[in-house]
């Protein structure tokens, strides 16, 4: 189950909503006989299929008593049904080969299947099911309350889930938008089955739900198999739409200072605004893009770039379906915050259109437009984006109604906007301090400054003028250890390239940790004859992204683009590579974000886990590295060291991949200059690491709620025979339906988040079992991992749960690679690493042939406690 902490990602996604799939069809929407809307769009570029329910009920229309019991009826439908026992449900959708999950907002519940596209009926069939066949035992209740309350207490750990909290009560006080989605602990407790049940009576309404089928299906079976399985349900109440809020002038600034175990300052500042369908919607995402939306941003620009006053700085515009909000959120250092404060407050102050030049508002039309086709690189994006449109009364024209809407959006009304939103007396603001902090800021001081700095009585300005299907692979040998690859897909009018280089963290020395990552930050904040702004102006005017990123034993190179701006685009890829700048004051940015990324880590019970996972388990070289080194040596790395790391980098092979509409001419051309560029590579060998001699590590994170468990397993790396079987039995352990969420969540109830995962080089691997639990549960969570190996070393696994995890291994594998830019990296790395492109393929159709004694045999072989390191964050 998913709760949305972060819904202000998913409004941002609405935006772009779509009337066409990829492929040209128009949906087709039908109304059963109970009022019940079902949407199918037909698209048959992926052997895929998307399944989603919404239901009108959310958490903004339950009483205050009642909160928390949307976000645990998702939870509950997971349980026994009518028709199935615990765990069911998920267990048939992967059997499937698919995926299920639910997610609860405030306007809404959605339950959706992915699933291979011969099989949609069993999505279709199983969500029916969960909801409407929900037995709501109290045994299974009791247990999931457990399991929700730990959620309630893990969500107190995670700075962005407790501003957004916080603020909900600050914007919308008295409403349904001013609790959390996932309840109290008081509330959920007290839950009954019958309450439930009275909940879904009362909203669960044929009137109040929309059916989206997406991907390789018939619509008109679609409609038929709904009619089947929900036409039989009846409306017993009318139920009106809600009302807008009425949006009044605030009298004064509202803000909350709290003080607790963190290494940043973590800010947030909140404008209450209209909601969905509001004449100025468009011009409020526009202006929220303006302000903050990507690195060409005003915000950015000034407070990250130019200032640095900060580690992050955004904006966003989330509307819901009764309101919205403006919301600026920012990371800083305490010592920064008083600066950063009343500069904020004076920036806002004196905000106007014609800050704005025609070309940083047409290149965020543009952007807006450019988020449509990037929705339709997969079938659940086209289910998303097009139900949402479609359940929040937009309609079939949705795309291109607000579309529309943006092109026309002008100076005026963006002044409108920012007159009508930026007001000093509708602040709000949420801020979380170091304890150190304590006594040196206060709410009073902040409010303070908003009257000095930003007076209410200062007036508003006047508005100032100012194709088809994937083709044949090839693979083009470049000579001198270095290759082409080439996948057309003409589906839409846009390319990615991916440059992956053997190296990374293996070139470095242990005093050069968190180098590698450092010069591929800096590699593309200039070249020769281009600063960072002008090259993230360029990039954000074509709509465009350009990375590099570093691994454990690669270095990468990426672009995604639409296919009109190919040669601009291109062009700067091989000039980053011919040209790199590694400017000081570049280099500084970069090692400002990255000492912030690693305070951030450490903020975090999971990303202060990973830092430290690999020191632990590796005993040297490049795999026993913390990623982003160590503050003070990162702190005194030069733009020499940069060029030094990336220019010994240049010397090892590479593979440049391109997936979708492309020249081909074009990308043999730019290949063979980076190939000349390059010279021959040096010989390279992916090394077979050491394990480290300590098995057990235990780290504490002061403040926080939960105990974090891993139990990690050596395994062999992807050049092993025996990793088709370790993807089988990784694919068995993980999931909802696993065998580890089924046996210590579902049944024992002993922590919320409950998984496996597998991780390999070319020489070395890991399987490790995670969960997150109450500190007085964590004895019992590592009993149960040694329990579940136990059993699979000794009775291995059934077949019902092997046909599970093959068709789950296929089915993602299917889900992972419909991005163009997921395409071309895995062709990349796969070859780069020694594999031929379709490595990845080979082991997924090697795995399913498995059978239950080959994975107990692997279990046997490798789940041995004897040789498990135990990783453990306590708070």
């Amino acid at each position: 189950m998913l709760m949305l902490r972060n819904v202000i990602v998913f409004f941002v996604m609405l935006m772009a909503g779509l009337a066409q799939a990829a492929n040209g069809a128009v949906p087709r929407i039908s109304v059963l006989k109970n009022g019940m809307t079902v949407a199918v769009i037909e698209d048959e570029r992926f052997p895929l299929a998307s399944v989603r329910l919404y239901v009108h009920a959310g958490s903004a229309y339950e009483t205050p008593e009642q909160s928390g019991i949307s976000h645990l009826l998702e939870h509950m439908v997971f349980k026994s049904t009518q028709k199935r026992q615990v765990g069911q449900a998920a267990k048939d959708i992967e059997s499937a080969g698919g995926a299920v999950n639910a997610a609860t907002s405030f306007d809404y519940t959605v339950f959706y299947a992915d699933m291979p596209a011969d099989r949609w009926l069993v999505g279709l069939e199983v969500i029916q099911d969960m909801i409407f066949g929900a037995k709501f035992d109290p045994e299974e209740l009791a247990s999931e309350k457990k399991v929700v309350l730990s959620e309630i207490d893990r969500g107190k750990d995670d700075p962005d889930n407790v501003i957004f909290q916080d603020l909900q009560a600050l914007l919308w006080p008295g409403t349904g938008y001013e609790r959390p989605i996932i309840g109290f602990r008081n509330t959920v407790s007290g839950f009954t089955g019958e309450d439930i049940k009275g909940y879904i009576s009362r909203w669960y309404q044929p009137q109040s739900m929309l059916l989206v089928v997406a991907g390789k299906v018939d619509a008109g079976e679609v409609v038929q198999q709904a009619e089947a399985l929900f036409g039989g349900m009846q409306n017993d109440r009318t139920i009106m739409p809600p009302m807008p809020l009425t949006l009044t002038p605030g009298v004064k600034p509202e803000i909350k200072v709290e003080f607790g175990e963190w290494n940043k300052v973590y800010l947030s500042v909140a404008f209450p605004t209209a909601g969905m369908r509001a004449p100025e919607e468009a011009a409020l995402e526009i202006f929220a893009q303006l302000l903050g939306g990507d690195e060409t941003s005003r915000l950015y620009r000034t407070f990250k770039y130019e200032k640095r006053l900060v580690d992050e700085i955004s904006a966003s515009s989330m509307t819901l379906e009764r309101g919205g909000v403006l919301y600026i959120g920012a990371t800083l250092d305490a010592a920064n915050l008083e600066t950063f404060w009343k500069e904020l407050l004076a920036n806002l102050a004196g905000l106007r259109v014609g800050d704005f030049t025609d070309r940083e508002i047409e290149r965020v039309k543009l952007n807006l437009e450019d988020g449509l086709f990037r929705a339709k690189e997969t079938i659940p994006g086209v289910a998303s984006k097009f139900g949402s449109f479609v359940f929040y009364g937009y309609g079939i024209e949705g795309e291109a109604n607000y579309l529309r809407a943006a092109s026309q959006v002008d100076r005026a009304e963006l002044q409108k906007v920012m007159d009508g939103v930026l007001r000093p007396g509708d602040l709000r603001a949420v801020a979380l301090l170091p304890k150190d902090a304590q006594g040196k800021v206060d709410a009073a001081r902040l409010e303070k400054a908003v009257a000095a700095v930003w007076p209410a009585a200062a007036g508003s300005a006047k508005a100032q003028n100012g194709s088809g299907r994937e083709k044949k692979a090839e693979i083009v040998d470049l000579g001198g250890g270095r290759r082409l690859v080439l996948q057309p897909d003409a589906a839409l009018p846009y390319a990615a390239v991916s440059m992956v280089f053997a190296g990374g963290d293996t070139l470095l020395s242990p005093q050069d940790q968190g180098l590698a990552q450092l010069a591929s930050s800096a590699l593309t904040m200039g070249t020769a004859s281009r600063g960072a702004v002008e090259i993230q102006d360029f990039l954000s005017d074509r709509a465009a992204t350009l990375s590099a990123a570093s691994g454990r034993d690669t270095f990468s190179l990426e672009a995604r683009y639409p296919t009109r701006f190919a040669g601009d685009v291109l062009g700067l890829f091989a000039e980053v590579l011919r040209e790199p700048a590694f400017a000081a004051s570049e280099m500084d940015r970069a090692r400002q974000s990255q000492l912030a990324d690693i305070k951030r880590q450490e903020d975090e019970p999971m990303g202060l886990a990973f830092r430290k996972l690999f020191p632990f388990l590796y005993a040297s070289g490049g795999y026993s590295f913390t990623r982003l080194g160590e503050p003070e040596r990162v702190a005194a790395f030069t733009p020499d060291d940069a060029r030094r790391f990336f220019t010994r980098q240049m010397r090892l092979p590479w593979v440049v991949s391109v997936c979708g509409d492309f020249d081909r001419e074009q990308m043999v051309a730019l290949a063979k200059s980076l190939a000349e560029l390059c010279g021959p590579a040096e010989p390279y060998a992916f090394a077979a690491p050491e394990w480290g001699k300590k098995r057990e590590e235990k780290l504490t994170l002061a403040g926080r709620n939960q105990t974090h468990l891993l139990w990690i397993f050596p395994v062999c790396g992807t050049s092993g025979a025996d990793t088709p079987g370790l993807e089988l039995l990784n694919s068995a352990l993980a999931g909802q339906g696993g065998l580890l969420f089924r046996d210590l969540r579902d049944k024992e109830s002993l922590g919320y988040s409950v998984t496996s995962f597998l991780w390999q080089s070319v020489n070395t691997g890991f399987l490790a079992f995670y969960i997150g639990t109450e500190p007085d549960k964590a004895a019992r969570a590592l009993e149960g991992f040694s329990r579940v190996a136990g059993d699979l070393r000794r009775q291995g696994v059934p077949d019902v749960e092997i046909s599970r995890a093959r068709n789950l291994l296929w089915g993602d594998y299917q889900r992972g690679r419909q991005r163009l830019g997921a395409r071309s990296s895995e062709a990349a790395s796969e070859l780069v690493h020694g594999f031929g492109m379709d490595h990845k393929r080979e082991i997924i159709e090697k795995a399913v042939t498995l059978s239950g004694e080959d994975v107990k045999a692997l279990a046997g072989k490798y789940l041995d406690p004897d040789k498990a390191y135990v990783m453990r964050i306590d708070p």
